[in-house]
């Protein structure tokens, strides 16, 4: 009886877990719609310096709350909202990727975004370290 007792709310906790665990705070864009189809309305373009992100930042929290995983397509931008896609093309050898925007930089006033490590190895620049780029913005974030 008394074991009934002090677990009566178990199931209760197990689905609030299971629940929260499913849920998602990202934005309603879908990555894999932007993937799917080459051609997007471009909003804005910009040209400038790219650079990637340490590994010894793995890890840490962006500037959205969100853990920098160097695996994922992931970028900082100064003033684009959290949220916003963006197609990053090196001008040096034309290749693209399409990332998101999660976190505040880069903090060199030459720069105009910082790659996750996974986007910059889609750049090939990983051994330059910097890349000149077009930047594209896709769709907008909310924040």
């Amino acid at each position: 009886m008394e074991f009934h007792k002090r677990y009566r709310f178990l199931p209760v906790v197990l689905l609030a877990v299971l629940v929260s665990a499913c849920s998602s705070t990202r934005d309603t864009t879908d990555w894999h719609d932007l993937h799917s189809y080459p051609q997007h309305d471009v909003l804005e373009v910009n040209e400038g310096i790219a650079s990637y992100y340490h590994n010894k930042f793995h890890g840490r929290l962006t500037a959205n709350g969100e853990r920098y995983n160097k695996r994922e397509l992931t970028a900082a931008h100064l003033k684009y909202p959290f949220g916003t896609y963006v197609r990053v093309t090196s001008l040096d050898n034309g290749s693209s990727v399409i990332v998101r925007i999660n976190d505040r930089g880069p903090h060199i006033r030459s720069r105009i975004i910082d790659l996750s490590r996974a986007a910059a190895e889609e750049l090939d620049m990983i051994h330059d370290g910097l890349a000149k780029v077009r930047v594209e913005v896709l769709a907008w974030g909310d924040s």
